[in-house]
């Protein structure tokens, strides 16, 4: 008969933890061992595997490339490359970002815009790609999360109702004249369902 309590033990014996220090060291030694080309190679697949994740931006990309230890150079050819080529574009990915971020995720244009500035996108593109989201989207938004959101606190006194909305809209960056609207409209609706 098989004993895996004893296969275990010994699986467990062989594996070393490492602590972070131990994990940088070993980093940096495998960085210095690597040749220009074994690097263009390396920056080339890192970029190939974040985009096939996801989109991503120049900024995101480069930082992935610095984290890993890419030499400055080859990470300015690298994403030059990819720019060249088309599969990189912070226009293509902001447009796409807002879209995606605002239809599953309630989330207003200046919260979109902290975002996309996170992720190091140009204002100006960043601009552009929020002018997708008009202020009644942006208002029926607020108000569809404030009567999902109110329909979780029946039973609360109004003032915790509406302490907890508004702080919920504000949170995902709302302005007060569309968490007011929403908050009346929300209120409505719990009254009409009592």
């Amino acid at each position: 008969m098989v004993n895996y309590a004893e296969d275990a033990e010994e699986r467990s014996a062989k594996r070393k933890y490492r602590s972070a220090s131990e994990i940088a060291q070993r980093k940096k030694e495998r960085a210095q061992a690597r040749s220009e080309e074994e690097w263009i190679q390396y920056a080339k697949d890192l970029c190939y595997r974040q985009l096939g994740m996801m989109e991503r931006s120049v900024a995101q990309l480069r930082q992935s490339m610095e984290r890993n230890l890419v030499p400055p150079q080859i990470i300015e050819s690298t994403l030059d490359a990819f720019i060249a080529a088309n599969l990189v574009n912070d226009e293509r990915f902001a447009m796409m970002f807002v879209r995606s971020k605002f239809a599953e995720k309630t989330i207003s244009r200046r919260g979109l815009q902290q975002e996309l500035s996170r992720k190091g996108i140009d204002p100006e593109i960043a601009q552009a790609a929020l002018e997708q989201i008009d202020g009644e989207d942006e208002r029926q938004a607020a108000q569809d999360f404030a009567i999902r959101k109110i329909r979780t606190m029946r039973g609360l006194e109004p003032h915790v109702i509406k302490r907890r909305l508004y702080g919920a809209l504000a949170r995902r960056g709302f302005s007060p004249s569309h968490i007011s609207q929403a908050l009346n409209q929300a209120l409505e609706s719990l009254q009409d369902e009592a």
